[in-house]
């Protein structure tokens, strides 16, 4: 009985720590550095599996390099996290990972980004991955301090991520997927911000930002003009390559379209009520609605690029 009680004490601590470091690395948002693979997927002809093996293992320097920014977000940000209603169960904020250990576990995520991608990856990538974390970095000591150019840092990092995934495989990144990502990303920033002011108890302003709860409906004007902006380049982008190769039958692209428009309103509509959480990304890689409209997007980009004889020929009668 004495050996028991005696092993138990040691035991917990120890694991505690260990589920408070997987917490803090936010190993769950790395699904978002799945835009580095992007660039593979979308590239002209069947994805060659070196090629996406390299863009794993960008996305793999990505994601140690992201929660090297979050563990340095949140030593920069500990007692606005503590007086959060949610932020303050974050694992330096509650407690659960001591402070001291924060500065190690950022150097070392860091070092072993930096390290995989100078030896696996094109030396521009190193260069790319720099970038970001100098993004996130100025984010988090800055930008998200100031009125819009906090959404328009936000819409940059995820678009950037594309932009590397193209450098580290080599695959060239059109101006229209750009365009495309900038605005729609945009749109989904300004859906993070209306959620916060929504959040808002009094007419006062959001704790470290720069917006006021009266600036909700502008914000959400703003967000939802964005995501209609990036269904219009890709509107015009079916349009601009109906005259090339890249797909065998381009017109079917248009069946895209009112798929993306319905999952654009719906997550406004979403925001709107108040059933957002604070991280509409996240919301959209587990939503089961916005899932499928990934997978029917997907399906007619396959289709439009890889049409089948049959459907080919009763498409062009």
């Amino acid at each position: 009985m004495e050996e028991s009680v005696e092993i138990a004490p040691a035991t917990a601590p120890q694991m505690s720590i260990v589920r408070a470091l997987w917490k803090e690395l936010r190993v769950h948002q790395w699904s978002k550095n799945a835009l580095v693979v992007m660039p593979v997927l979308l590239a002209p002809g069947v994805p060659q599996v070196s090629l996406v093996v390299r863009a794993l293992i960008a996305a793999l320097c990505v994601s140690l390099c992201a929660s090297a920014g979050y563990v340095l977000n949140d030593l920069l940000d500990l007692e606005a996290d503590r007086a959060h209603p949610t932020k303050k169960n974050r694992p330096f904020a509650s407690g659960s990972l001591p402070v001291k250990l924060g500065p190690p576990i950022f150097f070392t995520l860091l070092l072993a980004a930096f390290a995989l991608a100078f030896f696996e990856l094109p030396s521009k990538f190193s260069l790319m991955l720099a970038i970001y974390f100098v993004g996130t970095v100025s984010y988090s000591l800055y930008f998200k301090r100031r009125l819009l150019l906090d959404v328009l840092v936000l819409a940059g990092l995820y678009t950037h991520r594309i932009l590397a995934g193209g450098i580290a495989t080599q695959v060239p990144i059109s101006a229209w997927l750009l365009a495309f990502s900038m605005f729609l990303f945009l749109s989904l920033a300004f859906a993070k911000r209306y959620v916060e002011l929504a959040g808002l108890k009094t007419d006062g302003k959001i704790m470290n930002r720069d917006y006021y709860r009266a600036d909700a409906q502008m914000v959400a004007s703003l967000g939802g003009a964005s995501g209609y902006l990036a269904a219009l380049v890709f509107s015009l982008y079916v349009e601009n390559v109906a005259h090339l190769d890249l797909y065998r039958e381009p017109r079917l692209l248009w069946l895209a379209v009112p798929i993306l428009l319905y999952w654009i309103s719906r997550i406004w509509i979403v925001t709107g009520r108040g059933q957002m959480p604070d991280d509409p990304v996240k919301f959209a890689l587990r939503d089961r609605v916005s899932l499928i409209c990934m997978v029917l997007i997907g399906a007619a980009a396959a289709l439009a690029r890889f049409t089948p004889d049959w459907l080919s020929a009763l498409w062009g009668s």
